[in-house]
């Protein structure tokens, strides 16, 4: 096993199946204890006091969720970019889940120790490589020498007998001096390792000069209204404030006012003082339970920071119905508990500056990294059910480990039936554009497909055709992933934000592009324009452009041999304006499609590229592992890249015909209609295949050409 390639999956195997002591067998008495983690798989203990996490809560070694749902898929040749090993070590926190790192080239290891805990990335190219048996004697005896000081933490090794190569992998503390030690004595070239610390949680928040003022002026309102009402900021900007992030959206809590009166009465003490031009957009969101949206809301922009004033609730429901039937004025206590997570339920008295956190566990779940509900998470659920998703966002966007209480509710039917009915789509479309927009968008998608939600989020037609296999939604994550993976091994500067936005979308939801549905008139509508238009309620545009992406991806597929290897393309190498290239050169017929192309596509042709580039088969043979197939596909959008830049077409959308379509009317002495419509376009094919001739050669071109079909006619 260890001499072929798959030696890491095959010992996974071993781990899986509780052999590895069977297979690997120890002395009888040996010291230290060997941690959890290096037992077999079925002897799992207590996880919150051994402060080791494992992949999937249960064992140690074994791959991610969303590499194993890729696995199933392979039978498919659907490209999957995330290396399904999966061996992991230790743990970010005691109730950290580990996270499996995107780029097929990094892997996060954490070990958690004492007071340090410290994530370490380790670049696979960069291991220690030994080359002699005898140098990897030497260094498991320096092993075993500071195995036992107080700053090395934990040691793996994988051993390859092809090379007789040992590669080493400490994880020190934030100093390193293992590393140092052993780099000192072999002198070995450093191996690259960036070391970042888990999410710190302050003990106070620290005020911005803006913030305080505002702060400053909310209390000065109470006094000049003599207002017996205590302030609070409420949610998200506590967290953030917290974890020292920046954060521009502020919550406004009062106990006993109506958040529209309060804003009323702080705008009117602003103009009083001369301060009233520094407020903008004073307006108010009416509440509606039916959609899940209970309070008030008065908002207004300030400082340029977006600030929204409510009041604590406090709810009672009819029996069966999580739509509250009575709101009053609530306590901290009340509100805190009617929060969607114990994380944004803490609160920041501007009258005291401290944090107040009335559920006991909003500061410990920060500090320890976990998604966790006030009440039992199916309560919390059906009171609003797009907390699920908020849930999931959070979730992935701090990297913390969603509960397992919360998880099964989440997944169960009365709630994913709420969502449906409860909330609005627009609500869930903000939140699916902000997973996406996000840097976890793969693993915020493999969660929902893990809670069995993609298809009430990415809701479909009654009717449609063909029918979408089981497994569909897996295969469209394994192009997300494959598609984001791709990103991140090419130039930063490839894609920018909304092209990479497009790009994701386009990737999700490849494998439903010949799935339709139909409209009035018996139109054929493709069912992604309904996922983005009806079920996440985008706009128009973006369903349009995802579209032209997968129309754009196809026709680049028939042009990427050429491309790619300079060769010429035939007439029958393509099925789309096949007319257009009747007249030009056969050296040229490349240039033409891909510059028509281009001008259709325009600026997002990039993007379509690597759209293609998920599909196109790329030669894998049974000893590549996903890694080499991702390069492979990253080194042929390249090298396709290049090849269009060299054929001058890069901003081709952006050249004007050398003749329009009232030209072509009097030299052909023509009408207007769908004959000038052809010869506009056969010129434009004439000029994209002579890029340096001038507009009296293609006006001679033209009666030229025309002469010669009245001939033939």
């Amino acid at each position: 096993m260890i001499s072929k390639n798959h030696h890491v999956k095959a010992l996974t195997h071993i781990c899986d199946l509780t052999l590895f002591w069977n297979v690997f067998s120890l002395l009888p008495d040996f010291e230290p204890a060997i941690p959890y983690g290096c037992k077999s798989c079925h002897e799992v203990p207590n996880y919150e006091e051994t402060g080791l996490w494992s992949v999937d809560k249960k064992k140690l070694f074994a791959p991610p969720p969303a590499a194993r749902s890729h696995v199933n898929h392979r039978a498919t040749s659907t490209p999957s970019a995330v290396a399904c090993t999966g061996i992991a070590c230790g743990s970010s926190a005691p109730s950290q889940e580990l996270d499996v790192v995107s780029s097929v080239r990094e892997r996060s290891l954490c070990v958690h120790r004492a007071s340090v805990t410290v994530t370490v990335t380790v670049t696979v190219k960069n291991f220690f490589v030994l080359p002699s048996p005898l140098t990897s004697l030497f260094v498991l005896f320096v092993l075993q020498v500071f195995s036992f000081s107080p700053f090395c933490s934990i040691y793996l090794f994988v051993y390859s007998s092809l090379s007789f190569a040992l590669f080493v992998l400490v994880i020190t503390d934030n100093n390193n001096h293992f590393y140092a030690v052993v780099s000192n004595l072999l002198r070995l070239r450093p191996m690259s390792v960036a070391t970042q610390h888990v999410l710190q949680v302050r003990d106070k928040i620290k005020l911005s000069d803006i913030e305080r003022r505002i702060f400053d002026r909310l209390l000065a309102s109470l006094r000049h209204f003599n207002l017996q009402t205590q302030v609070r900021v409420a949610g998200g900007w506590v967290r953030d404030k917290l974890l020292a992030k920046d954060c521009y959206d502020i919550d406004i809590a009062l106990d006993n006012m109506m958040g529209t009166e309060f804003a009323h009465k702080v705008k009117e003490y602003l103009v009083s003082i001369g301060e009233g031009k520094d407020v903008r957009g004073d307006g108010k969101i009416k509440s509606n339970p039916d959609r899940s949206k209970h309070l008030e809301t008065a908002t207004m922009r300030w400082f340029d920071m977006q600030i929204d004033f409510v009041n604590l609730r406090s709810e009672e429901y009819i029996e069966n119905s999580r739509i509250p039937s009575k709101q009053s004025f609530g306590t901290p206590e009340e509100d805190a508990c009617r929060r969607d997570l114990t994380i944004n339920s803490l609160f920041y008295n501007i009258h005291t500056d401290s944090v107040e956190d009335y559920t006991k566990r909003g500061i410990s779940d920060l500090k320890s990294g976990r998604i966790v509900t006030p009440l039992p998470p199916k309560a919390t659920f059906l009171d609003d059910p797009l907390r699920v998703l908020r849930a999931i966002r959070f979730g992935v966007r701090f990297e913390f480990t969603l509960d397992e209480d919360l998880k099964v509710a989440a997944a169960c039917g009365d709630v994913k039936d709420a969502l449906a009915a409860k909330v609005s789509k627009e609500r869930i479309g903000k939140e699916v554009d902000l997973m996406i927009s996000g840097n976890q968008a793969v693993k915020a998608m493999t969660h929902i497909c893990d809670l069995t939600l993609f298809w009430n989020v990415f809701s479909l037609p009654p009717v449609f055709k063909p029918a979408i296999s089981d497994g569909c939604e897996r295969l469209c994550v394994a192009y997300l992933d494959t598609a984001w993976n791709l990103i991140h091994l090419l130039k930063e500067s490839t894609f920018k934000d909304k092209e990479r936005r497009f790009l994701l979308f386009a990737a999700l939801f490849l494998p439903l592009k010949n799935t339709t549905y139909q409209v009035k008139k018996a139109k054929m509508v493709p069912v992604v324009n309904y996922i983005i238009v009806d079920s996440l309620k985008q706009k128009g545009e973006d369903a349009k452009m995802v579209l032209d992406l997968h129309r754009a991806s196809h026709k680049f597929l028939s042009l990427i041999p050429c491309l790619a290897s300079n060769e010429d393309l035939q007439p029958d190498d393509v099925d789309w304006m096949r007319g257009l290239i009747d007249d030009v050169s056969i050296a040229s017929r490349v240039r033409v499609l891909t510059g028509f192309l281009l001008r259709e596509i325009k600026d997002l042709w990039r993007v379509a590229l690597l759209v293609s580039i998920l599909l196109h088969p790329i030669g894998i043979n049974d000893t590549e592992d996903e890694s080499s197939q991702l390069h492979k596909r990253r080194d042929l959008f390249n090298t396709v890249e290049s090849s269009i830049i060299k054929l001058g077409l890069d901003n081709v959308w952006e050249v004007k015909p050398l003749i329009s379509g009232e030209d072509i009317m009097n030299v052909l002495q023509l009408k207007e209609g769908p004959l000038v419509k052809e010869w506009k376009e056969k010129s434009m094919a004439w000029q994209l295949a002579n890029p340096f001739r001038t507009t009296e050669e293609c006006i001679d071109w033209l009666r030229e050409t025309n002469s010669k079909r009245v001939k033939l006619e």
